[in-house]
């Protein structure tokens, strides 16, 4: 094939370190488009991003040209740097040190996008640890409760 093809749908989930509720109301949005633009300079166009106090969602195109640990270390390196220079009550801000990246058939496109965009409904009634558990259950994925929840 003369030329590379792909579209590798990723649900990525990430939080503040220990969980903190950092993410307000007043500066969602606007990091929700911070990390929109970095995706988008990485050619990883963010189908969906949203957040609630503690941690992000983000259904994205992978990039043909770049691996899914590079896309997601500038996205959270830099909306990190960002998010420090918006108030003082950021200063200390930082986000865990993993993520969780799940696979997406495109059949499924519209189901994740709508579940994301439903995140403050869904986590009045879940944790986001057990949110992510379930997660972790229905793709096959085995961790170890200690290094999971820094």
């Amino acid at each position: 094939m003369p030329q590379s093809l792909s579209n590798v749908l990723v649900h990525l989930i990430f939080s503040t370190k220990d969980r903190r509720p950092l993410i307000r109301d007043d500066v969602r949005e606007a990091l929700h488009g911070y990390i929109v633009g970095i995706l988008e300079n990485q050619e990883s166009p963010s189908l969906r991003t949203n957040s609630v106090e503690d941690h992000m969602h983000i259904l994205f195109v992978l990039s043909k040209n770049l691996a899914l640990a590079k896309v997601v270390q500038e996205a959270k390196q830099s909306s990190s740097k960002w998010i420090k220079e918006q108030d003082d009550a950021y200063r200390d801000f930082a986000w865990q040190n993993g993520y969780a990246a799940f696979s997406v058939s495109e059949s499924q496109r519209d189901v994740v996008s709508e579940y994301i965009s439903h995140q403050r409904e869904h986590h009045a009634k879940v944790s986001f640890q057990d949110e992510l558990r379930k997660f972790f259950e229905k793709h096959g994925v085995k961790y170890d409760e200690r290094y999971v929840w820094d």
